[in-house]
């Protein structure tokens, strides 16, 4: 019997924006996940909080986000927990909670060059498997920067013609996907709020219904 697979998306989200949804989509069809948890974190440690929304709200806006959509799902874990949020704490709790599966972290390319600087990346490396979403026409050979030569040889870059399978998830802890990105970020959704600019297209509407209602982002917070 097969196993489970389910892909564990974490990061601030403020907001999460159609660029996440469209990625996520992507990343799920491609790898057969059963499951996409958005995980949003409490206290980001590696990120500016000046700007940052409340917990609540932007796990509630990943709520609405993946309201209605098949396999994409929002996941409290971090926001419950109420502490500085580190992917390898995230990583024990989703193992007891899905014992048996793979469990593969879903990142973006700049996120995962930074991997040396997260709590015990080492081990968290060596617990799970990664896919890296990247642009068509990344140079593969920058992992060997952020990761030595070890890790570079246990990397694989999914061909556009590749199905990734059992086998290749037994040979491979970084698997490179290239992800044909919307030009969209969460730095510029937050300046068309505080310029009083329409969000049409870069959020869900439900999820600028609820910046608006919440007043979010209106102002700088610092």
């Amino acid at each position: 019997m097969a196993k489970d697979r389910i892909g564990l998306f974490g990061g601030t989200f403020n907001p999460v924006h159609s660029g996440h949804i469209h990625a996520a989509q992507r990343v799920r069809a491609r790898f057969g996940l059963r499951e996409i948890l958005f995980i949003p974190s409490y206290i980001p440690p590696h990120k500016e909080t000046r700007d940052l929304a409340p917990a609540a709200d932007r796990l509630e806006m990943v709520r609405l986000a993946a309201r209605g959509l098949p396999g994409l799902t929002a996941c409290a874990v971090e926001v419950e927990a109420r502490q500085t949020s580190y992917a390898v704490l995230t990583l024990d709790k989703m193992k007891n909670r899905y014992p048996g599966a793979w469990l593969f972290f879903i990142l973006g390319t700049d996120a995962f060059l930074e991997i040396e600087t997260w709590r015990d990346h080492r081990h968290l490396l060596e617990e799970c498997h990664w896919i890296v979403m990247t642009r068509p026409g990344w140079p593969r050979d920058r992992v060997a920067t952020a990761l030595g030569d070890s890790y570079g040889k246990r990397s694989h870059l999914l061909a556009d013609s590749e199905t990734p399978g059992e086998d290749l998830f037994g040979r491979a802890l970084i698997i490179f996907m290239d992800v044909d990105a919307l030009d969209v970020s969460s730095s510029a959704i937050r300046e068309a709020v505080r310029s009083g600019r329409p969000l049409g297209g870069l959020v869900p509407a439900a999820v600028e219904a609820h910046i608006r209602s919440r007043h979010l982002y209106q102002k700088d917070n610092g």
